[in-house]
């Protein structure tokens, strides 16, 4: 197999660093006090979100501790988080007796949300999850620093060429789901503003970690010989670990009302290019479909990156360690981002 930068094997290197933290990410975490909740740590980006705070607070002084709440539908997600130290709590958090009930916290991570089965029949599910339960759980947890996942989604389309809305951009949702996290927004700031409660509100556009995620996405169709959809011609990407990395570091930046921060990484990337890029190391030709529009879903982070930094892990090796993952068997999650959807319908 081939070998990573520290002489380990390379998948095992991949996997390590979506949880890996970094001096600066410990610095800034000691700025702040007590326990950290994650609620919804069982998603795509929660056990490793988790894992990477643990780690930071092992460097800490003190015996903070992280709890991960989650349902826990699959049993190896809350294995995981034991065997790392985290304390897993199963909870279903649509339960006022179950919220109640859970640990107390000088610091949130709220990532509970849902996306797909909005469209055909499952919009009033996806309003309660992603508008009315954040709002719940911020008057569970009034007072402590919480920070919440929302979607870059909440803003409209915007040029190609734009540089990709910042946060003082108009939003502007397409569809249902963009609509529930824009609502989301709109209570937890509520919530901030009538209670004195300091916020971060985190605008996600497209996590990688290999499992899941539009370079996968683009690597599997590539690989078996399906058209890339150009329509949507452009994203932004970045890395699971760098992301994990921000989000923990807004818990050092909270404020009321709150801070918004757009989480992605710095480059618009074609999806054409990307695509080419990746048939380039699969030794696949890519085959194209449609042409792309004028507009996409793009994001700019330049704010988070004056806090943070810019991202470590860069676009050239995520498409390679994408390729490696998936030549090398690499376990896939089997989630589809639906990057190329432009009229919200999810």
């Amino acid at each position: 197999m081939t070998q990573g930068t520290a002489g380990e094997p390379l998948l095992t290197e991949i996997a390590r660093r979506v949880h890996e933290p970094t001096g600066a990410d410990v610095e800034r975490l000691a700025a702040t006090d007590g326990d950290l909740v994650v609620l919804g740590a069982a998603g795509k980006m929660g056990v490793s979100l988790a894992r990477m705070a643990a780690t930071i607070f092992a460097a800490l002084p003190g015996n903070r501790q992280v709890y991960a709440v989650s349902r826990f539908s699959d049993p190896a997600a809350r294995a995981e988080l034991d065997e790392a130290g985290v304390r897993t709590v199963a909870a279903d958090l649509s339960d006022d007796a179950a919220l109640a009930g859970l640990p107390d916290a000088a610091n949130v991570v709220y990532m509970v949300g849902r996306k797909f089965g909005t469209s055909g029949g499952g919009e009033p599910l996806t309003w309660a999850v992603n508008t009315y339960l954040p709002g719940r759980a911020a008057l569970r947890y009034k007072g402590s620093r919480f920070v919440a996942f929302s979607s870059g989604n909440v803003y409209p389309l915007v040029p190609v060429g734009s540089g990709g809305a910042d946060e003082t951009t108009a939003p502007g949702p397409v569809g249902e789901y963009a609509q529930s996290c824009l609502g989301r927004e709109r209570i937890l700031a509520h919530v901030a503003e009538t209670t004195g409660t300091p916020m971060a509100i985190i605008r996600l556009n497209y996590a990688i970690d290999c499992r899941y995620g539009v370079l996968t996405d683009l690597a599997r169709t590539v690989a078996a010989g399906e058209p890339v959809e150009l329509g949507n011609g452009a994203v932004n990407v970045i890395w699971q670990g760098d992301a994990n990395r921000y989000v923990l570091g807004a818990l050092a930046h909270v404020d009321t009302p709150p801070l918004y921060l757009n989480v992605t990484g710095p480059e618009t990337a074609s999806v054409r290019w990307l695509a080419t890029e990746l048939g380039r190391r699969l030794g696949r030709e890519p085959v194209f479909a449609g042409a792309e529009a004028d507009t996409a879903l793009l994001s700019n982070a330049g704010r988070s990156f004056g806090l943070f930094g810019y991202p470590r892990v860069t676009l050239a090796e995520m498409l390679d360690w994408t390729v490696a993952w998936l030549s090398g068997g690499g376990a896939l999650l089997d989630k589809p981002t639906h990057f190329t959807e432009r009229k919200g319908t999810f």
